[in-house]
């Protein structure tokens, strides 16, 4: 009997294209405004000036419309939403499946229910080190998850980072106290690769600026 995973890939991945796209139009309109601005204070002037690559990279908001910040803002709890919802649909079922392979739906039961023998063996080929709802697959797909929904967005980031945490402690009231130890592993192992994702963000902006510098 297989145990069979949250995909929801497919509807993310769209659902992160269409605020991108939304971002980047905007984003293209406000450059040319700006363009057309400079040119302008440069004939009047007499003064070619270029701005830096760090001066262009500027805040997209501060350019947009109130209506278009409404929006972004509201989609981007949409997605902090539907992430901890993921997460904790996912982190039950990792929970049952973990259960199912130990025996412990007996327990959980009264006694009133037992696991087969093909339903055990496949709940713990499910929770191997390498399987399905085992620590590194289960961190991977919630991490996917969360670079789908926050798109190239530093701060995003965060709000999934944060959404994962509620995500787990709503899967926590779910279960009825502390999920099992294969959870708790798979919370370590997110938390440690939101870091590096984090940390990732953080130095790319550094070493572009580097560039920058030894072209100039």
């Amino acid at each position: 009997m297989s145990v069979n995973g949250v995909t929801d890939s497919t509807s993310v991945s769209y659902v992160s294209a269409q605020y991108n796209k939304t971002a980047a139009k905007e984003a293209k309109q406000t450059e040319k405004k700006d363009a057309a601005g400079a040119t302008q204070t440069a004939n009047e002037s007499g003064v070619v000036y270029e701005s830096s690559t760090a001066e262009k990279v500027v805040n997209k908001t501060q350019y947009a419309n109130p209506e278009l910040v409404a929006k972004l803002k509201s989609d981007l709890e949409a997605r902090t939403s539907q992430l901890q919802n993921i997460v904790t649909q996912m982190l039950s079922k990792q929970g049952s499946t973990f259960a199912k392979a130990n025996d412990m739906w007996e327990i959980l039961a009264s006694g009133k229910f037992t696991v087969d023998a093909a339903t055990k063996a496949q709940a713990q080929a499910d929770i191997a080190e390498d399987g399905y709802w085992g620590v590194e697959q289960t961190s991977d797909r919630i991490i996917d998850f969360a670079k789908a929904l926050a798109g190239d967005d530093a701060t995003a980031l965060e709000k999934m980072r944060d959404a994962f945490e509620k995500g787990y402690k709503m899967a926590e009231k779910t279960w009825g106290g502390e999920l099992p130890e294969i959870s708790q592993k798979t919370y370590d192992a997110v938390m440690k690769k939101f870091d590096e994702l984090t940390q990732k963000k953080t130095e790319a902006p550094a070493t572009e600026s580097a560039e920058a510098t030894t072209v100039v």
